[in-house]
């Protein structure tokens, strides 16, 4: 982990374009080659990032980052703060609340919720970077990886399709698609996934327990 505070201007060109005026910012590098940009009034969320697979080029007081589809996050830096590098180490990884647990549980003895002829290949499937909640196979053979939510948000979005890049370099498994499960799924979460070609899906909680409604029913 590379943590640099630095007063810098950030200009980002790909699907669209977007500019950061000169101030001081955070630029954070990951150990998986990922670069983002924060202020001090965002919480967690960065003003602008560049998700792996990418590059950072580093020329002076230029840093170009760029991604397999040509996409650039440019930074030009006018004054380094402060800069440190550490080594966190292996990630446990996250461990999921009784919810989430269940939902994984039950989506997966229930994975047709997902659609008709689809199977399960297995729960908890690892990876380098962490496990998928799901991994499952559609009604045509294809490859499936399924990340499960209480409240999907963007985070969960990333997290996903930081495993879709990684599981589409295995030759026995791609090309695989991206399937966001949750509950109740935040509507800048599902756009970002519709535009990854993440298709989202809300779960019943009750319905996959087999519990049916309270509400009185006329047939």
């Amino acid at each position: 982990m590379r943590l640099v505070i630095a007063r810098c201007q950030v200009d980002y060109a790909g699907r669209l374009t977007a500019h950061l005026p000169m101030a001081t910012r955070l630029l954070l590098v990951k150990s998986d080659g990922s670069v983002s940009v924060h202020s001090d009034d965002r919480a967690y969320k960065p003003l602008n990032w560049m998700s792996p697979p990418c590059w950072l080029i580093e020329d002076g007081n230029l840093w170009i980052v760029e991604n397999k589809a040509g996409e650039k996050l440019v930074i030009t830096i006018d004054q380094v703060v402060e800069e440190i590098s550490h080594d966190l180490g292996a990630e446990p990884g996250l461990q999921k609340d009784g919810v989430e647990a269940h939902l994984q549980e039950l989506l997966a003895e229930h994975i047709t919720t997902l659609g008709d002829g689809y199977s399960l290949v297995r729960r908890e499937y690892p990876t380098a970077i962490g496990p998928v909640d799901i991994l499952a196979r559609d009604s045509e053979g294809a490859s499936v990886a399924v990340e499960i939510k209480r409240r999907g948000e963007i985070d969960g979005v990333e997290q996903l399709t930081r495993y879709l890049e990684l599981l589409n370099r295995d030759p026995l498994l791609a090309p695989v698609q991206g399937v966001f499960a949750a509950q109740q799924i935040r509507p800048q979460a599902r756009t970002l996934a519709e535009d990854r070609g993440i298709r989202c899906v809300t779960l019943d909680y009750d319905a996959l327990r087999g519990i049916e409604p309270d509400e009185f029913r006329l047939f």
